[in-house]
């Protein structure tokens, strides 16, 4: 087993990894920016270096600043968390070239299913169904005509090394194309240095539904069920929850064993993610995440797995010790990112937390770094806090869900707290009839 990590990321999810490593009886390292410098995981970590300035890139981007803080501390392996470079191939490879453990998966499979094309290629051949569209990137609009042709209006245009919905347009028809095409090139380009775009069919009223998969270095490969992901807003996930109100014993069962048997077939080790859209009980094939979610604790909920120290031991070349048949699920449970946001315009509110109090009780879980007089940073992504819900059945899951935002105060900023009490006040929410167009077309319109 390692003894000591180095954390590559900041706010909760490094809070988290500390937390599993500490009750692995591992040592921490956190690395961080200058507005980070008084962060609750820098403050609990056993030791912490400052990498650069607040910009990501001169910071929690800044490998040889990262792997120069691994070589100082005498760190033994490197957790990239969520975001940053914890789905970077390049990154994955240079650690392990530099003697260190990257705790994630091959680099070659964090390549082959961070390029959307390559990605899709790869699950037909692996079994799993996927939506109608192009098999290459688009090389002019005639060739985007005769594909949206041939597979039918609407269709959406999607950046190859895409993500978090940038790079995507919609063409209702084929007079919207050019414009779309245009857009997304322009989108991916700024986004990720490639221009490259594929077509797909678009599918009405779909749910997102995304499977956890767990691989160890021995070939044996398990599910954890599914998150339903289904109420975002311009792609990015407001709420989730596990078991999804839309699946049924059969079509969660498939889904799982779709996952599970082709991350088998590919080999694939730690951690990931297989994500589908799901619309008239068939499973489309959207792609993968091949890190740890920012929603894994609602599996955790109701599987009692500690998903980041298993991630830790496969790493370390552990086997693991589940199979298929000893995962039992229990009850309900419901996640909400809470994000310094204004609840209706979500413009972002960074600044001072004048006070803070955390919901407690049965069932409730935060995942947070917050604390009273924490400055947060204006840097970084917005999500400030979890709040993760547990119950015996949906039902009693939403009332305590109820009773925990009420609970919950973080003072002197605006936060997305309302927008969650306020969606506890929708018939078609409380009732499970939403889908991915559901939160911003019907519930934020009204």
């Amino acid at each position: 087993m390692f003894e000591k990590i180095l954390i590559a990321n900041r706010g909760d999810i490094a809070l988290r990894i500390h937390r599993a490593c500490r009750e692995m009886g591992i040592k921490t390292v956190a690395v961080h920016s200058t507005a980070d410098s008084g962060a609750m995981n820098v403050r609990l970590a056993d030791e912490s270096v400052c990498i650069g300035p607040p910009p990501s890139n001169d910071s929690y981007l800044n490998i040889p600043a990262i792997l120069s803080a691994a070589a100082v501390t005498g760190a033994d392996a490197i957790h990239p968390g969520v975001g940053f470079l914890s789905e970077n191939p390049d990154f994955a490879e240079i650690v392990q070239e530099h003697g260190l453990t990257f705790i994630g998966p091959k680099p070659e499979h964090i390549r082959t299913m961070g390029d959307k094309i390559e990605a899709k290629k790869t699950a037909l051949a692996l079994g799993l169904p996927c939506i109608p569209g192009s098999e290459n990137a688009i090389e002019s609009l005639d060739d985007a005509i005769d594909i949206a042709k041939e597979i039918g209006f609407p269709v959406l245009i999607k950046a190859s090394a895409g993500g978090g919905g940038r790079g995507m347009q919609l063409a209702l028809e084929q007079k919207d194309l050019a414009k779309a095409i245009n857009l997304a090139q322009s989108e991916a380009q700024a986004a990720f240095g490639s221009s490259d775009v594929y077509i797909e069919k678009y599918l009405a009223n779909p749910r997102h539904i995304e499977i956890q998969i767990v691989g160890d270095q021995h070939g044996n490969v398990i599910h954890l069920g599914e998150r339903d992901c289904s109420l975002q807003r311009r792609h990015q996930k407001i709420l989730e929850e596990t078991p999804s109100p839309a699946l049924n014993g059969k079509t969660r069962l498939l889904a799982g064993q779709l996952a599970a048997e082709s991350m088998q077939k590919f080999g694939y080790e730690s951690l990931g993610t297989i994500e589908f859209l799901y619309e008239n009980g068939k499973f489309f094939f959207i792609e993968m995440n091949t890190r740890l979610q920012v929603e894994h604790p609602i599996t955790e909920m109701v599987t009692g797995i500690d998903l980041v120290r298993k991630q830790i031991q496969i790493s370390a070349g552990m086997p693991m010790d589940l199979v298929q048949e000893d995962i039992v699920f229990t009850g309900h449970s419901i996640e909400c990112r809470i994000n310094a946001e204004d609840p209706v315009s979500f413009r972002p509110s960074p600044g001072k937390i004048s006070d803070y109090h955390a919901p407690g009780g049965l069932g409730v879980r935060i995942d947070s770094a917050l604390y009273a007089g924490y400055e947060i940073p204006p840097y970084y992504d917005s999500l400030v806090a979890k709040l993760i819900i547990h119950g015996k059945n949906r039902n009693e899951c939403l009332l305590r869900l109820s009773r925990a935002l009420d609970e919950f105060v973080i003072g002197n900023i605006e936060t997305t707290i309302p927008l969650h009490q306020k969606l506890l006040m929708s018939s078609e929410f409380l009732d499970g009839e939403y889908n991915i167009n559901w939160l911003e077309s019907k519930f934020l319109a009204s």
